[in-house]
């Protein structure tokens, strides 16, 4: 039934957003028309979370060990603020070089990706 999750980033810098999926990230992506990218990303997981406040949607890069990641990511000219260990997971927020922010994590807890292919439905 659901064969994916097309997930939107809204940006004043969008070109910038787009270098950094390409470029620093190394994401593949395909020409959707026009020259309008839209990229693979690597497995994804959902998380819906109760809130009593105005709806909103966040969007996380996971990834294995945050310290190793920053240092990576430090040599395409991306900042971090400093790590906080959560409950959930060791978390930072990263900046592109246009200075537009995502969120960055290393779960602690068990996630919904698989790393190989699901057993056959009988």
């Amino acid at each position: 039934m659901i064969t994916g999750v097309h997930s939107l980033i809204y940006s004043r810098n969008a070109t910038a957003f787009q270098a950094f999926f390409r470029d620093v990230l190394g994401l593949s992506e395909v020409d959707a028309g026009g020259g309008w990218p839209i990229f693979a990303l690597p497995p994804t997981e959902l998380a819906i979370h109760p809130d009593e406040g105005a709806t909103r949607h966040e969007l996380w890069l996971m990834c294995d060990d945050v310290e190793a990641t920053i240092t990576q990511l430090a040599k395409s000219g991306v900042t971090a603020d400093p790590v906080v260990e959560q409950r959930w997971g060791l978390t930072t927020t990263i900046r592109i070089p246009s200075g537009e922010e995502l969120g960055l994590y290393e779960p602690k807890h068990p996630t919904a990706i698989r790393t190989t292919a699901p057993p056959p439905v009988a």
